[in-house]
């Protein structure tokens, strides 16, 4: 092998950096989405072995949406940027052109063996910088292009040492060169062609035959005039095991993908469902407009789907002139190589193997593919395209007089298709820039217009979003795809009547049912979603509940294994509150994808509507164990421990809470129910800070203030609850229990009864029912010595709440009050005894709520009052957009709270002493209220 100098390697390095280092500052796009930042098998916590178990985006390769492309060398590199630089796309990118850097130096060594010094470094140059490539390198899925190639290079290089010196095999080189293949294979399936690339190297190179020399040893052989020379014998034993190798890899390739093909549908590419001759006219014209991409790639593409390239249907259609002058200068060139044994022959063809073999997985020519021109399969093809370019200008400049001329033309090439690269490198910064600029090559891709749109939808820019995707449905009108985008879109924008008129469009052009016909493989996975998400629109009216779960059982009826339909019928069943049936859902899900920690946690919040806590929390754990920075996971699982009442349950649900705040510093909840766990624990100084970061981040936050005042009454720091609960009540002026506790302050601490009695005036003009605010009310004008107004209230009181016997009695204590008075003519001056009152009311309404309910409310200060509680983040009610993805989410805010009413043992033991020390008050109240 021709040794590579460290001053060809920098150059190669430097042309590299210059031509990508913009491509750092690109962000994740296109098919990155999918790959990288929806691909749970990046994450650390996913088990290591998934990448083994998935295909190229995470999704279980047995499942029938499976792309069934099995990379998952590629997708652990993936990985690894993870772990060290999380979803930096910047990093992604460095990786990226690194490797594109090690390829170009590999591909150095590849040309030294078949051409000269210079003629294999033009070679090399104009592989780093050739504007096709950046796709592959800019694009982070591309990195399974670079991957597979340069295990492919380190294949075929280990391969050319098979020979010995003496012309005997080398085993080594070739088990080396077969587990390479096997590497390049995990990477991308073309890698697997590198094998081929072998064979036409040992035969027409290291062996020298021509097909003429062919065609005689066999006619030698077969006549019998002599066996098969010893160089053809070794030549045989080698191509024996390379081949065998071959099918061994196929056939465990077969077997990973389930001897299933992926599904695809006419929009991703149109000719694959068409019928004779369109089918082959199509799939034979992509030859020569690939081979037109590396020769000119001024107009380049991200997306070459649906009407890209408009169909060829007929024998007349010019285009097909085209494809024959492609196939005429390929045989052309096959001819040169396999007939003449000159060094140029061989050149030629082992830059056609290089073009040919790698392509043909993708040529649609054997099998379809999900694509009808994609610009980064074209990598490892474009090796063959620069060899045979360079060779050509070292031909031109052997001519007379033109040898200045081809270098000239050399550094054009060069210089144009470097500032071509680093242009076009601007235009993956973004979805927007990528997709708009594809717009500007071709206007007839309604894929590329939904894109767009997207990409707007991204940026919450839903006016603009939805002329694409309006666009898109006119460009192409029986795009399922387009409909939905614009059905969720009108939703978006609030427009409920569109939005349901657009899915229903996408409905109707869904493919009927053929009987004996596998629904699946008809239509694209996605597409069902038009059921879910018209399902989602609709549920949202309560009168239409039964229609949307029609609409569900509609889908999972399509296909059974659509887990995502048995997520959005659980959470319906929810609603229309059939908790059993919402278990079955959720169980049936697991059943498809057991390792899915969004769906433990749904099936534990299933558990808290079916009051069974203890499995809840099970399913909570399950969900932590697969995910354990689960965020709602965490919150809900601590917030149940919390709500359990039990000390031994207080320190894990503590830690869970550090651990969601950690995930979510930015909200309150976290740090309130930290707070509520102090308050448990009776850490009061802990509790305030954490009510303190509460209210901070969420100012007017109802329950941290009112148990941050609650707190301060607690620790008798009434009056430091003052000004928290006028910030309170700036904020809520109806919360009732915050203007309790206010009058009770007032009354017993700042001595302020007209301030008292406004606030228990002001329950009443709310809620003219509230005893308790009415019964304090009554005591504010026995303390303002207004017997008789007093007399009035509680006789009113009364009549509200007449199986309370504290109130008949203290009417009875009023009464003998007013009657001493009558009779003795003595005025009675106001005792003390009021505003005790006031709180032996308050915590007796407190004892008989929390015997009723089961749930505390806040009365008078001190013990009579009660914390309010933070309300459960809970499954999603909302689906999903058009891909899919059954994420868990949380519920608005006003969502009503999900937790069980029954009490634990140490509830019950609190609330008998509070009514035992409220009795003894009562025996205090009565002596004093009825002392003269």
């Amino acid at each position: 092998m021709a040794v590579v100098s460290w001053k060809e390697i920098c150059l190669l390095i430097g042309l590299v950096v210059g031509c990508y280092w913009n491509s750092l500052l690109c962000g994740f796009v296109f098919d990155d989405v999918s790959a990288i930042l929806d691909n749970k098998d990046l994450r650390p916590t996913t088990p290591l072995k998934n990448l083994f178990l998935n295909d190229f985006w995470g999704t279980p390769m047995s499942e029938e949406r499976s792309h069934k492309s099995y990379r998952p060398l590629t997708v652990l590199t993936f990985r690894l940027n993870y772990l060290f630089s999380a979803l930096s796309s910047s990093s992604y990118h460095l990786f990226n052109v690194v490797l594109h850097a090690v390829v170009c130096v590999l591909f150095l060594h590849f040309c030294r063996l078949l051409l000269d010094r210079s003629t294999s470094l033009i070679a090399a140059l104009l592989f780093a910088v050739h504007p096709i490539h950046t796709e592959a390198v800019t694009g982070v899925v591309g990195r399974a292009e670079l991957l597979s190639s340069i295990f492919l290079l380190a294949a075929f290089l280990e391969y050319t040492k098979s020979k010995g010196a003496d012309h005997s095999i080398v085993w080594t080189p070739i088990i080396s060169t077969v587990f390479l293949v096997a590497v390049a294979t995990l990477c991308k399936e073309q890698g697997i062609t590198v094998i081929g690339i072998c064979c036409i190297y040992e035969v027409f190179v290291a062996q020298g035959f021509t097909l003429p020399m062919l065609i005689d040893t066999l006619l030698q052989v077969l006549s019998g005039q002599d066996g098969f020379p010893y160089a053809v014998l070794q030549t045989l034993l080698k191509l024996i095991v390379l081949i065998i190798s071959t099918l061994l890899l196929v056939i465990v390739r077969v077997q990973v993908i389930q001897s299933q093909l992926p599904v695809f549908t006419r929009f991703d590419n149109p000719a694959a469902v068409s019928s004779t001759p369109t089918r082959q006219l199509t799939f034979n014209y992509l030859l020569p407009v690939n081979a037109w991409l590396l020769l000119n790639p001024s107009e380049l593409c991200c997306d070459w789907t649906m009407g890209t390239i408009p169909l060829v249907e007929s024998l007349m259609d010019p285009r097909n002139l085209a494809t024959v002058t492609f196939y005429a200068m390929l045989s052309l060139l096959a001819y040169h190589s396999l007939w003449y044994g000159h060094s140029s022959a061989k050149i030629v063809m082992m830059a056609l193997s290089l073009i040919v073999l790698p392509f043909i997985p993708a040529s649609n020519l054997f099998f379809p593919v999900g694509f009808v021109v994609a610009e980064r399969v074209l990598y490892v093809p474009s090796m063959g395209f620069c060899v045979l370019v360079a060779h050509g200008f070292k031909l031109l400049s052997q001519r007379g007089g033109l040898k200045k001329t081809s270098w000239l033309l050399t550094g054009v090439l060069l210089t144009t298709h470097a500032v071509k690269t680093f242009n076009r490198n601007w235009d993956w910064e973004s979805e927007y820039t990528l997709f708009t600029s594809a717009l500007k090559v071709n206007r007839n891709n309604a894929k590329l217009w939904n894109n767009v749109g997207h990409a707007l939808e991204n940026q919450n820019s839903y006016e603009r979003a939805l002329r694409y995707f309006l666009q898109a449905t006119r460009v192409q009108p029986d795009d399922i795809g387009a409909h939905m985008n614009v059905g969720r879109t009108y939703k978006n924008l609030n427009r409920s009547r569109e939005a349901e008129e657009a899915y229903l469009i996408a409905k109707s052009l869904m493919p009927q049912i053929i009987p004996g016909k596998k629904y699946a493989t008809r239509v694209a996975p996605n597409h069902l979603n038009v059921y879910i998400n018209l399902a989602n629109l609709i549920r949202a009216n309560d009168s239409r509940l039964e229609e949307a779960d029609q609409l569900y059982r509609q889908a999972i009826s399509m296909r059974p294994d659509f887990k995502q339909a048995y997520i959005s019928r659980g959470e319906l069943l929810l609603k229309m509150n059939k908790p059993s049936e919402a278990k079955d859902a959720y169980l049936r899900a697991l059943e498809l994808d057991h390792t899915n920690a969004d769906l433990w946690y749904n099936l534990a919040i299933v558990n808290i509507e079916m009051k069974d806590s203890s499995e809840a929390l099970r399913n909570f754990n399950r969900a932590l164990d697969l995910n354990p920075r689960h965020r709602l996971a965490l919150f809900n699982s601590a917030l149940l421990m919390q709500e359990s009442g039990e000390a031994k349950f207080r320190p894990e649900a503590n830690r869970r809470f550090l651990t969601y705040v950690k995930e979510e510093p930015d909200d309150a909840n976290g740090y309130f129910n930290l707070g509520m766990l102090a308050m448990d624990a009776n850490v009061n100084e802990e509790a305030e800070r954490w009510m303190r970061e509460a209210i901070r981040l969420q100012p007017g936050f109802r329950s941290a203030l009112f148990n941050l005042a609650l707190l301060y009454s607690q620790s008798q720091r009434e009056l430091d609850a003052l000004p928290v609960l006028e910030e309170l009540l700036r904020y809520h002026p109806e919360h009732v229990k915050g203007l309790i506790l206010k009058g009770d302050i007032l009354m017993n601490h700042r001595k302020d009864t007209p301030g008292a009695k406004a606030c228990f005036e002001r329950i009443l003009n709310m809620d003219p029912s509230n005893v308790q605010a009415k019964h304090n009310l009554c005591v504010v004008y026995f303390e303002e010595r207004e017997l008789q107004r007093a007399e009035h209230c509680l006789v009113e009181t009364l009549a509200m709440a007449p199986q309370e016997e504290y109130i008949r009695r203290h009417l009875a204590i009023v009464r003998n009050k007013m009657a001493d008075m009558s009779t003795t003519g003595q005025t009675i001056a106001p005792t003390e005894g009021g505003s005790e009152s006031a709180k032996h009311q308050e915590q007796q309404q407190q004892d008989k709520q929390e015997e009723e309910e089961g749930q505390g409310v806040a009365s008078g200060a001190g013990e009579g009052a009660r914390k309010e509680k933070n309300l459960r983040k809970s499954s999603p009610k909302e689906s999903i957009n058009s891909q899919g993805h059954g994420q868990s989410k949380k519920l608005d805010a006003g969502q009503t709270d999900k937790r069980t009413k029954s009490k634990s043992t140490k509830e019950i033991k609190d609330i008998e002493k509070k009514r035992a020390a409220a009795l003894k008050r009562l025996e205090e109240i009565e002596r004093i209220l009825s002392s003269d």
